[in-house]
């Protein structure tokens, strides 16, 4: 069970620093809660991090698909 976010960068870093080992890499971290994620990440695997602001994306609806 993943207790909170920063617990969740914990697990995934985990996860992830057999797959990068060797490898020049990048987080790339999304606002609203995916940063703190994202810092985690960086700070146990060393790796620089970065932001990515985007646009909320909103699904099409029928009316707009007809």
């Amino acid at each position: 069970m993943i207790h909170d976010r920063l617990h969740a960068g914990k697990l995934l870093a985990e996860k992830l620093s057999s797959i990068i080992k060797g490898k020049n890499c990048l987080v790339l971290a999304i606002p609203r809660g995916g940063v703190i994620v994202g810092d985690e990440i960086a700070r146990r695997l060393n790796l620089p991090l970065d932001v990515i602001i985007s646009k909320k994306i909103t699904p099409p609806t029928i009316l707009n698909m007809l």
